[in-house]
């Protein structure tokens, strides 16, 4: 069992939420039940799946839900680009979240490649 709330990527993917639902407070409310619930279901989904599996027995039921959660950064990564191409988001704001994204979706990657070797 780890420890999540040391673990960087976890720290990481917590910023990015409290980031994610502050941009989705920009969006019109007509997405409310569209984009933006799916993108905070997902962001949300990234801390949360790494903290579940940390507390699971094994390294293999650990990797599990990384690859969970290395799904949802790659549905959020989709969702911020749908979004900056529907001209909700803007460049810079898209730009600046899908890069700490892809970022997690890195450090998840890496975390996976530590488990496997032990």
């Amino acid at each position: 069992m780890h420890n999540f709330k040391d673990l960087k990527v976890w720290q990481k993917a917590i910023d990015l939420a409290i980031e994610v639902y502050q941009a989705m407070s920009l969006l019109p409310i007509d997405e409310k039940y569209g984009l933006i619930s799916q993108i905070k279901r997902c962001t949300i989904s990234i801390s949360s799946n790494i903290a579940e599996g940390a507390g699971r027995n094994t390294d293999l039921q650990f990797k599990h839900f990384l690859n969970i959660s290395q799904g949802s950064a790659f549905e959020l990564e989709t969702q911020l680009i749908i979004s900056n191409r529907l001209g909700l988001i803007n460049d810079v704001l898209a730009k600046h979240l899908i890069d700490q994204t892809t970022e997690i979706q890195k450090m998840i990657y890496a975390l996976e490649r530590k488990l496997i070797k032990n």
